[in-house]
């Protein structure tokens, strides 16, 4: 265990041959991510933070087919150290093993993930960096996934998708209206409909559909123009980071909307359809249409308001 845990730091040329013959095995890394953490048994160590360095190595199946730089389809490095970050502010803990253990799980729960090495060192603490090295695989950890999931699932932000007009992106008040929204507590999601200027007719239902969709996104782009506050986002991978860091976000629809196992049948021109239809899709707490008739069905609460309503 020893020998394959220092193998799992090793450079990879040395961890190459050392695993010759056995099944395939991608990896990434967290190399030297050092954190202020408030830990240990001893009294001195409280209510006084430390250094502590986390060095983490996460093997996954290699990707079947092509990755096509589709972040999507890989175990992203936030994951990581989001589990560290998600830990370590969960409760102040005596000992890093109870860590890098709650660390592991955490990083299994993903389905890409098979097995990690967790490497925790206090660099404060004494004449050299004092630590514990762990390995864990999803079999080690299986009786905990299923309670995770629960926990997991509790934590996944709900947020607030607002749809906006042509009208409402170009409406003075359009800062002050993201000013109100950005301060309650969902995150917030804003999504446009087609540009009122002409767009390229392809005479094909289908290579239309995806000329309509890149026009939504054109308009986004314009209405990320209007307040620098807002990014354009395009992948689930990015929509999940941008929600748990209070970035507002502007929907891309093009790939959530051809990826989906279910697509919607909703065509690009009824854009506040398809945009509750996402709404369903991240288990939005409400959407706010501005400036647009509601939809006839939404999976979530939905309201509209004029350009000149008061906007709560």
């Amino acid at each position: 265990m020893a020998s394959e845990t220092r193998l799992a730091f090793a450079h990879p040329s040395e961890r190459a041959i050392a695993t010759a013959g056995e099944e395939p095995r991608d990896r990434i890394s967290l190399r030297d991510h050092v954190v202020d953490v408030e830990i240990g048994a001893f009294q001195d160590e409280r209510g006084t933070t430390q250094r502590v360095r986390f060095n983490v190595v996460v093997e996954v199946l290699p990707f079947k087919g092509h990755i096509d730089d589709d972040v999507d389809r890989i175990l992203s490095y936030d994951r990581v150290t989001e589990a560290i970050a998600h830990e370590l502010e969960a409760e102040r803990l005596n000992l890093l093993e109870t860590l890098a253990e709650r660390i592991a799980e955490r990083i299994l729960f993903e389905p890409q993930a098979l097995r990690t090495f967790v490497r925790i060192e206090k660099i404060d603490r004494g004449p050299g960096a004092l630590g514990v090295e762990i390995v864990r695989s999803k079999r080690d950890v299986a009786d905990h996934l299923e309670s995770l999931a629960d926990e997991v699932a509790q934590e996944q932000p709900h947020p607030r998708v607002v749809y906006l007009s042509n009208a409402a992106i170009q409406d003075p008040r359009l800062p002050q209206w993201i000013d109100v929204l950005a301060k309650r507590k969902a995150p917030l999601i804003l999504c446009v409909g087609l540009p009122e200027n002409a767009r390229p007719q392809s005479g094909h239902v289908m290579t239309q559909r995806r000329i309509d969709l890149l026009a939504i996104e054109q308009n986004g782009w314009c209405l990320a123009a209007r307040d620098l506050r807002c990014k354009v986002v395009a992948t689930r991978t990015e929509l999940d980071w941008a929600m748990k860091n209070d970035q507002i976000c502007v929907w891309a629809p093009s790939k959530v909307v051809l990826d989906s196992v279910q697509g919607p049948e909703i065509q690009p021109k009824d854009a506040v359809a398809l945009s509750a239809w996402f709404a369903g899709e991240i288990d939005a707490c409400e959407m706010v249409v501005i400036g647009e008739a509601l939809p006839e069905a939404a999976p979530v609460a939905i309201r509209t308001l004029a350009p000149g309503d008061s906007l709560f």
